[in-house]
Parts: C-alpha cells; structure tokens; sequence
C-alpha cells in the first residue's frame, strides 16, 4: 500500500509522535504510520485519516488520544519466556547471585519490565522467580510492569492466553501454572497474577526514576524489542533514566537486535554465552565475558530462597493505573544521601533529599529525610503524601494509611492523596472505606478544569483522573470481559 496523505502531512505526524510516544516512523514506514491512523481515525468518530492528521496536529495530544494512538499504532507480538536465553542468563547467573547477596541483609528484590505489552514477559520473571523462592515468608520482591497501550495492560491483568503464547516455551509452563478454559484457552493462576503490579507508563514522557511510581531502585530492567522503535536521540535518553533507575550493579536487558556498544557507553557490557546484558557499574573499565559454565547455580530445591506478597495484585488495580507519580522534583546533589555523606542541613530542603534517597532505594534514609522535612514544615499535606509513597514501598501499609489520613487532615481537598488511600483500602479488601475515598476524589475535581493538571500528580489532569475512577467503577459494576 501507498500512502495516500500528503509527505509533509505524514512527516509532521511522524515527528509529533516521536515527541509525545516515542515512536519513530521514518519515511520507509510511512504506510504503516498511515495505516495506523486510519484505525485511529475510527476510533475518534472522524471520517476519514485526513482529518484525523490535522485534528492531531491542531492542538495538544491529550492523555487520552495518546493511550487510542498506541493502541493504533503499536502490534503485541510476544510469548511466554520470549528469547529464552536471556531467562536462562537470569536464573542462572544473575538472580541466584542477587539472592545470595540479599540472604541476611535487606531480603529485596526489584523487576521492572517496561513495555510489557499483554503480560508475557513479567509474568514470566514471575514465574522464574516462583521456581527460585519457594518460600515465601521473608522476602519482599517487585515485578513492575508497564505499557503506553490500555488495552495491553487490560489483557494483561486479565491472566488469559491462547496457545500462540506458549510456542516456544517451556513443557512446566502450562502444568504448573495454567488452568485449562473453554475455547482453547489457558487462564494463569491468581498465586502468581498477584506478583505483578501493572501500570500505564509513556516512557517518552520524563516521569522516571521515581518512588511514587514505583520505577526507582531497579535490580533488573527487561526493555526488549521497544527501543528499536524510537529514534536515537529518544533511546539514548531513556536509556539514560534507566541507567538512574538501576541500582549500582543492577541488569539491563534488551532484545539482540537492540544491542549497541554507543547507546549503551554508560553501562558495563557482559557477554554471556548466547546474550550479552548491560550492567550498572561505575568501576567496570570494559566488556567482559562470562562462560555458561563459570558461575555455579544453586539448586533451588536445596536452597529455599524466600520471597514475600509485597505487590499490589492485579484485580485490586484501578484500570490501568496503581498509585499515581507525584511531581518529579529537582534533585538535590548527587551525593545528598551517598553512605559516609554527613547529612545535609535541614534548610536545604529535605524533602528533595528524601526523593533522591528513595529514588536510589535508600528507604530507610528517605523516611527519615521526610519525617525532617515534615518537621520543618507541619503543615504540608505533600511531605505526608510522599512518606506514605515511602511506607508503602517497605511495605508498612498501616502506616502509609496514617500518612495518607494526616495528608488528608490538612487538606481535606487533596485529591491525589483521596485517590491514593482509596487504592490502598482497595486492595486490603476495605470496599466501603476505598468506595468513600474514590467519592472525594470525584468531588474534589469538581474544582479543577478537565485540562487543569493535578498538585503532585507528575502531569495527570483532572479529567484522565475522573475517567480512571470512573472506570474503576465501572468495572465493579460489570462482570468480567475478556478483550
């Protein structure tokens, strides 16, 4: 097919979407771009793709335009343990490594698959990490995942997959983990559904590392067959906030075709037998190369590694969004929370200190600087607000409820904070107490433009928040659909 819109319409299209999506259409795919927006063209009720490019063009892209243009223009082609060798690099090598640095210390592990599509990947990570820690009573573990496309992470939530999912995986997959349903179709067991949270995330909006948003203080990264849709200049910086979002020594991994010894300059490149992996590592001085058979594997049966149901489940989830970020704030200096650092002054804005702090995964720190900052300011609903973030990730949930209420005590209006609480009681099973807090929510946005972007909310506007809640009732009201 040949594109029938005019060059210079699709070439301003093409470069709109590379701003506000990420994705990169050259002039080679243009058919595919034109395409796209004919699909999306129905979907906004317009006649033709015509006027659909110069409505998009005419103004602003909406959060929602955004979310129908993904799904327009985005294709979930994906498996369970996809490019299996990266799996194998990873429970072989990297993950029993982690764990036996973690026994006795800080037992935590962070996963985050970005762009997840319908759920394959992290719920493979899962399912790995179901096989290497049996039990499960002190270990507190993240599988995150995110996805511009609504739909994907809906489908995702849903557990449901139909038999091209399974090609290429492994025998165990379906006997251990799937339960047969009608119409050839293999629904994943609720046990590890729950192990993984799954929210909307535009990895080419600004938004991450951060605590809030549960991108900070990553163990591995998994972001495969995404970045080859971006342009250079839009890969290098969120390779970039990736590189931020990793703990020292933390694992990025990205698919074969994506591998690159200039995008990749900040991170050390390890080769492994049939993969080569990006590693987080400020002394690292060049590649290196490691031999399948050089680091011994425990036997996972003889060493119970233990993990913990620290995650928000999947039904207990609004739409497609868990806790919403709060305002990404500059950051303090580099060294504000780094070990042996004498503490900063407390007129040196401490609740900067504590973002970075929680950003790097230094909890403990981060509370700490944020109960300073509530101490230098009483009466500032937001210091409360990120302490609860805080609390909530080192899985004090009784006390993020608290700091989440005392938010509330000083501005009975805060709408973020309303939103937040209500997710939390959601997923304790208090319906009534979450159904209240989501009622103030919707009456506090009474007082905002649709457009009006939210206090502490790190860009949501009023009206993709009245629609996420809206949604969410929605949902309650009516029996499950499959997509």
């Amino acid at each position: 097919m040949q594109p029938t819109l005019p060059d210079s319409l699709l070439s301003q299209l093409s470069d709109l979407l590379a701003a506000r999506i990420g994705l990169h259409f050259p002039a080679a795919r243009w058919n595919d771009l034109e395409r796209g927006i004919t699909a999306a063209a129905l979907a906004f009720g317009m006649p033709d793709a015509g006027s659909c490019a110069h409505r998009l063009l005419s103004a602003p892209l909406a959060r929602r335009e955004i979310e129908i243009l993904a799904s327009c223009l985005t294709v979930g082609e994906t498996y369970f343990f996809r490019e299996k060798r990266s799996f194998e690099v990873l429970e072989q090598h990297i993950l029993p490594a982690l764990l036996r640095a973690r026994e006795g210390k800080e037992r935590r592990i962070r996963i985050w698959s970005a762009g997840c599509c319908t759920g394959e990947e992290p719920y493979s990570m899962a399912m790995l990490l179901d096989r290497l820690i049996p039990d499960q009573a002190a270990w507190s573990v993240t599988v995150h995942a995110t996805d511009i496309n609504p739909v994907f992470l809906r489908k995702a939530a849903e557990g449901e997959y139909g038999e091209w999912s399974f090609r290429s995986a492994p025998g165990w997959i379906k006997d251990h983990y799937f339960q047969p349903q009608r119409g050839g179709r293999f629904k994943l067991d609720e046990r590890i559904r729950k192990r993984v949270a799954f929210s909307y995330l535009n990895l080419a909006d600004n938004s991450y590392p951060s605590v809030t948003n549960n991108t900070n203080a990553m163990d591995v990264i998994f972001c495969r067959n995404v970045l080859m849709y971006f342009s250079a200049e839009l890969a290098r910086t969120v390779i970039d906030d990736f590189h931020r979002a990793l703990v020292d020594g933390g694992w990025l991994v990205v698919s074969p075709a994506e591998t690159s010894s200039v995008l990749f300059s900040r991170f050390t490149a390890v080769e492994f037998d049939g993969a080569t992996l990006y590693r987080k590592d400020a002394s690292a001085r060049g590649p290196r190369f490691v031999s399948h058979g050089l680091t011994p594997v425990p036997d996972s049966r003889q060493e119970p590694w233990r993990l913990a149901q620290g995650i928000v489940p999947a039904e207990n989830m609004p739409a497609v969004e868990v806790f919403p970020a709060v305002m990404a704030a500059t950051s303090p200096p580099a060294d504000a929370c780094s070990a042996g650092t004498p503490p900063l002054p407390e007129q040196d804005q401490p609740s900067l200190v504590a973002r970075k702090c929680a950003n790097e995964g230094r909890l403990g720190e981060a509370a700490e600087w944020c109960r300073k900052a509530i101490a230098a300011d009483k009466l500032d609903p937001a210091h409360h607000y990120l302490l609860s973030a805080i609390e909530q990730e080192q899985g004090q949930v009784n006390a993020a409820v608290q700091s989440l209420a005392r938010a509330l005590y000083l501005d009975p209006h805060f709408v973020i904070a309303h939103y937040a609480l209500g997710n939390l009681y959601q997923s304790l099973g208090r319906l009534s107490s979450a159904r209240r807090h989501f009622d103030n929510a919707l009456s506090s946005l009474q007082a905002y433009s649709p457009g009006e972007v939210l206090p502490e909310s790190d860009g949501l506007t009023a009206g993709r928040l009245m629609e996420i809640i809206e949604s969410m009732r929605s949902r309650r009201a009516q029996p499950a659909v499959g997509l």
